[in-house]
């Protein structure tokens, strides 16, 4: 059984009530339970948190020991120097997802500190694009 870990930056806490019409009415504890049900063959854990020390943390525990981690690091992802090298110094690989498209958003958003060390990129497809990050793991 593959065992793969959702880690989610500041903010995702909100889906279902943070701005609906980009990131859908669903919330993620809602989702989560839905993408449970349907690949139950995978052992699917998730961890969210609004501190960035706190998602480097998490990187560092099953960085080693997880076959895949699916990371949006929201907010952080333009920002943090600190989670792209935890990403960067970890075994286990990491697909960075958005559920937004980040290119037809504000500019400073087309800037990743976690897409270079990432096995790949997949956004823009809403809570979708967590489900195409398992299939990815799975295929």
């Amino acid at each position: 059984m593959k065992k793969l870990t959702i880690i989610n930056g500041p903010n995702l806490n909100l889906l279902g009530k943070r701005e609906p019409n980009i990131y859908g009415s669903l919330s993620f504890t809602e989702f989560l339970e839905e993408i449970k049900q349907k690949y139950t063959h995978v052992e699917i854990d998730y961890f969210q948190s609004n501190i960035e020390g706190e998602l480097i943390d998490k990187l560092h525990e099953v960085g080693f020991n997880h076959d895949g981690i699916i990371l949006n690091a929201a907010a952080y992802t333009h920002t943090s120097v600190g989670i792209g090298d935890a990403v960067k110094a970890i075994e286990t690989p990491v697909i960075e997802v958005h559920i937004s498209n980040t290119f037809n958003r504000e500019e400073f958003r087309h800037q990743s500190y976690i897409s270079p060390n990432a096995r790949g990129v997949i956004l823009g497809f809403g809570l979708q694009s967590y489900e195409l990050a398992i299939q990815s793991f799975i295929n």
